[in-house]
């Protein structure tokens, strides 16, 4: 699955980041660990935080998180998140392309 630039950007379609969770989510499964199945398990979770993944369209207020994306993001650990976005921070450069950063230039 190629992946273009603009998929990897923050602003981009809430589909494309939580297409990329579940990249990720979907890798960790293959690993085959059962710290890695479990991790999986909590990022498919977070598909009911599709909607507020993405700044809104300009004038509009980013919605504030339903009771069941802020539940599913509580129950991913810290370990699981760091390591996802470890994976995500490294797919730039393993496709060529320049790393993402999130400051205002």
């Amino acid at each position: 699955m190629a992946m273009t630039a603009a998929e990897l950007n923050p602003r981009g379609p809430p589909a494309a980041a939580l297409s990329l969770m579940l990249l990720v989510a979907v890798v960790l499964l293959m690993d085959g660990g059962a710290e890695a199945q479990q991790c999986a398990g909590q990022l498919s979770g977070l598909a009911s935080c599709a909607r507020y993944s993405v700044p809104p369209a300009p004038g509009q207020a980013l919605p504030a998180p339903g009771a069941e994306c802020c539940s599913a993001l509580g129950a991913v650990s810290r370990d699981c998140a760091c390591e996802t976005f470890g994976i995500i921070n490294s797919l730039p450069a393993k496709c060529g392309l320049p790393p993402v950063t999130c400051r205002r230039q």
